[in-house]
């Protein structure tokens, strides 16, 4: 972590505002991605990123390792998605489809990226976090252990196993 994010996440500790809406600022994209990689759905994706923000803010002077806060900030994303899929689950309603337009995002969705998600779909929390961590957002095994507070072995073993689900599930909808 370089030193200047150090001093702003240690202002923002301190309750200075500003500097707390740097950190949203520099972290708003990689939360909402998480989010999103974890419950399929852009509505709720947008709501646990706000939450998580908010939990954030009234919980960061309790942080007692600043340079910790980008894990920190992922458990409360973590934790916040668990909970609304135990939700979905306890309503038995299931994840919505994903589906974004050009105008909302500017990209062209292809038949690769559905299939990919929908495969992602078919993933267990478990294996979805640690797919989207390594994956998506380029963590190291060791950083998503420390996240995730589980064993590295543990963490080697889910993406193993998630990449090769990801890879069944690929194949079976292409030979549809």
């Amino acid at each position: 972590m370089d030193q200047e994010l150090y001093e702003v996440i240690r202002t923002a500790k301190a309750g200075d505002k500003e500097a707390f809406a740097l950190l949203i600022k520099r972290y708003k994209a990689s939360v909402y991605r998480y989010a999103f990689g974890m419950l399929s759905d852009r509505m709720e994706a947008e709501d646990v990123a706000q939450e998580a923000f908010i939990k954030a803010f009234y919980a960061l002077p309790k942080l007692e390792n600043s340079f910790a806060f980008t894990s920190w900030l992922t458990r409360i994303v973590s934790n916040l998605c668990y909970d609304r899929l135990q939700k979905r689950k306890k309503e038995n309603t299931s994840p919505q489809e994903w589906v974004e337009t050009t105008t909302q995002i500017d990209l062209k969705q292809t038949d690769l990226q559905m299939s990919i998600q929908e495969a992602m779909n078919t993933l267990s929390p478990e294996h979805k976090e640690v797919i989207i961590l390594r994956d998506v957002e380029g963590y190291t095994y060791d950083e998503i252990a420390g996240m995730i507070h589980i064993p590295v072995g543990t963490v080697k073993s889910r993406i193993n196993a998630a990449r090769l689900l990801l890879r069944k599930e690929m194949k079976r909808g292409m030979e549809e």
